[in-house]
């Protein structure tokens, strides 16, 4: 782990003639103190609200009593009820899942419950006060209004510590609900088995299998308490199972402490004494904070004190998945359902790849020392199941979205130079989606395009199959690979095959090679359309690998940047049952799911750039708030939060796979990348205000720096990346192509 650095950069900055603006905060930061983990728990951000060190195996915070689309953590800004602490949950997703093993502690005088009758959740939920909550990085507390019982919440990588403070005179309770999760999906069976066992007066052990978005998600614990336990009543319902505990009524403060498993209740007990054989709730509390603060350090970023809150806020969003999957021995569950033991890597689970390989894996790239161990994760499940990851979670492959997007994390780590990677073992793997048969690549192979009379989303998925082609190709061409480069080469322009020269839209092609009789880029459906979570006007731009390509089948630069203006001008109307996932409107442009992301970056490559920095400087305004509504979509593991990042610090990787990075506007008045392979870089913009969103020229290291991106090279040498700012487009621009 790299050591915080606070000391030395204000004379660096002053040396190089850096004129910072009144607004920056002084140089020494604690940078936890800019984290907000609320911001994202109202609206559809879906964010995790709890208690977690950095990608952590153990996320311990609160589940409400609603179920629904916003409550795929869990818990939603608009709620007010609270029925348990779990210690499993999601950050950010479109679907809920985990939620597992959740601890409620109760007054059994104010409960309802009579042992002649089941427990249920409505027998002991609590209201509580947003104002009585705290919520900071690694710890959560809450009063339940109820009871009068304070809830204290800090962890552990593997480990959920718990403190209950009973007023004097309750009777001291804990439910443990093995039945309760985040909301399962309609079609799976939700709780499938359930144990639970009382080791001795203060120790219980138990484990929950059940089948919702991960078809067999298993999960263990074991639970030491501080005081012995006097009574244990078990209720089972189904394949549920709660337990009501009593302890005695001199009890006024109860801690908890419980080690989770994906292997067994045995592993368990390992990870709890291995991680927390003591009790002391507040040096766990602040180690787990220290933690953070270390973790978010590897970016100093400055600026005014709301946009320092919410980059941070982002940085921290994009360290809670992936997360880890290994026990403290090594061992872990297989992606074919087998207990392994590590060797050489840390598994870890949580890989929402449709979002995440656009900015998240390649902002690890650049900060994150796991990024190897990610990628022998994806490497190792490959292997295990017998076909490349697409969405895994907890040991399943949930196949969610489109694309096998697995590929371009592999593929860029690898042409990143990555050491502990084997190369030819990543490209056996990504390779082998020229034999890959499910959700139209038969028809890729075949016709070079995916009818939309024979498969669902069929743009969506031919584009992003294009993209994965692309990423293979680049691999095979830096391993000698000539003949396969060519192959997926050619694979990777069959997004022209989707393009409409007539309409000027990306659309569904039928069998017999006609267009659909009707077409409306606006329109969209959910579930049963060639998009998906988007429409004509999103997809269209789908084409990050090959920009120049893409420019082409307008005809001319000229014809392409009208398109792209009309982008943003056409009303941002939606018809009844179009995707909730179309979100953050500027016109057609969704910022709320992750298609669009790039996007805004396109105007540089057709000599452009300053529409570029208008549209990404409106972003800010309108799409990011340090408020708990303050994203305007999914957050997805990451994803709208490493955008932010990333454009922030003023560029971004809109191909996924060559490494360069697309200059914007920076909010940053400087900043400094501490790199993982321990150089930094500093970033400082000159003039930098909301009037000069314009970057008039880029120095690198002292030198004029004329292209439009800058390559990850160059940043991961170090040195110093320097913008002027200015209040009008430059009077030049370069492209990517000849006007």
């Amino acid at each position: 782990m790299k050591q915080l650095w606070f000391i030395g950069i204000s004379m660096l900055f002053l040396a190089v003639g850096c004129t910072l603006s009144d607004k920056t905060v002084s140089t020494a930061l604690s940078y936890v103190d800019y984290v907000d983990p609320l911001i994202g728990s109202g609206g559809h951000g879906h964010v995790f609200v709890g208690a977690t060190v950095p990608h952590g195996m153990v996320q311990l915070g609160p589940n409400n009593l609603s179920k629904g689309w916003d409550w795929c953590s869990g818990y939603h800004d608009s709620d007010s009820t609270i029925i348990g602490f779990a210690h499993t949950h999601l950050s950010g997703t479109g679907i809920a899942d985990l939620g597992d093993i959740l601890f409620m502690p109760v007054d059994g005088n104010k409960m309802i419950h009579t042992p002649s009758t089941s427990l249920k959740v409505t027998d002991y939920v609590s209201l509580f006060h947003k104002a009585e909550q705290q919520v900071r990085p690694g710890y959560y507390a809450v009063r339940l209004d109820r009871y009068d019982i304070q809830v204290e919440l800090t962890t552990t990588e593997r480990v959920g510590l718990h403190k209950y403070t009973y007023p004097t005179g309750s009777l001291p309770q804990v439910i443990i609900d093995l039945e309760e999760s985040v909301q399962s999906l309609e079609a799976r069976q939700g709780v499938l088995e359930t144990s639970f066992r009382q080791i001795n007066d203060t120790t219980i052990t138990g484990y929950r299998r059940s089948d919702e978005w991960a078809r067999d998600h298993k999960v263990y614990f074991t639970t030491v308490f501080s005081a012995p336990i006097l009574n244990c009543m078990t209720d089972e319902e189904g394949n549920g199972l709660r337990a009501l505990l009593t302890f005695d009524t001199a009890t006024e403060t109860l801690y908890a402490k419980t080690g989770i498993s994906y292997v067994s209740e045995q592993s368990a007990q390992n990870n709890l004494y291995t991680e927390l054989p003591g009790w002391d709730f507040e040096t766990i509390a602040q180690h787990s904070n220290r933690q953070w603060n270390e973790a978010l350090s590897v970016i100093d970023f400055r600026s005014d004190e709301e946009t320092m809150k919410i980059f941070y806020t982002a940085l921290y969003h994009t360290m809670i998945a992936p997360s880890l999957f290994a026990d403290t021995d090594g061992h872990y569950r297989g992606a074919d359902g087998k207990i392994h033991r590590a060797e050489g890597f840390t598994p870890y689970t949580v890989f929402s790849l449709w979002d995440t390989y656009r900015a998240v894996h390649p902002l690890y790239t650049l900060i994150d020392t796991r990024v190897e161990d990610y990628v022998n994760t994806l490497l190792t499940i490959c292997e295990q199941q017998g076909e490349l990851p697409v969405w895994h979670l907890v040991g399943n492959e949930t196949h969610c979205m489109v694309g096998v997007h697995s590929i371009p994390v592999i593929a860029d780590a690898c042409l990143k130079g990555f050491s502990d990677i084997d190369p030819q073992r990543a490209y056996q793997a990504v390779s082998s989606f020229r034999t890959m048969d499910r959700d139209g690549l038969k028809e890729v192979r075949e016709q070079g395009y995916i009818p939309a009379d024979k498969v669902t989303w069929s743009v969506a998925r031919g584009l992003e199959y294009a993209i994965d082609d692309y990423c293979i190709a680049q691999l095979a061409r830096k391993l000698g690979k000539e003949e396969d480069y060519h192959l997926f080469m050619e694979r990777s322009r069959n997004y022209r095959h989707y393009f409409d020269p007539a309409k000027g839209f990306m659309r569904g092609k039928l069998s017999d090679g006609s267009w659909r009789q009707e077409y409306d880029p606006s329109y969209s459906l959910h579930l049963e359309d060639d998009y998906v979570e988007g429409n004509g006007w999103q997809y269209t731009w789908l084409v990050s690998h090959d920009v120049e390509g893409l420019i082409g089948l307008f005809g001319s630069r000229e014809r392409f940047l009208e398109k792209l203006d009309s982008l943003f001008l056409v009303s941002s109307e939606l018809n009844e049952g179009a995707s909730v996932d179309i979100s953050g409107m500027i016109g057609q442009y969704a910022h709320g799911n992750e298609p669009s992301h790039h996007t805004l970056y396109l105007y540089a490559y057709a000599g452009e750039a300053h529409k570029t920095a208008e549209r990404v400087r409106e972003v800010y305004e309108k799409f990011y708030h340090a408020a708990p509504d303050g994203l305007i979509g999914n957050e997805d593991c990451g994803q709208i939060s490493a955008w932010y990042i990333f454009s922030t610090l003023g560029f971004y990787p809109v191909n996924p796979a060559d490494g360069t990075f697309v200059f914007g506007s920076p909010l940053a008045d400087r900043a400094t990348i501490r790199l993982n392979n321990g150089k930094e870089l500093h970033i400082i913009a000159h003039h930098n205000s909301l009037t000069n969103k314009y970057i008039q020229s880029v120095r690198l290291n002292g030198k004029e720096h004329k292209p439009f991106y800058i390559t990850y090279q160059d940043i991961m040498q170090g040195g110093t990346l320097e913008y002027q700012m200015g209040a009008t487009p430059p009077e030049t621009n370069t492209s990517l192509i000849n006007p």
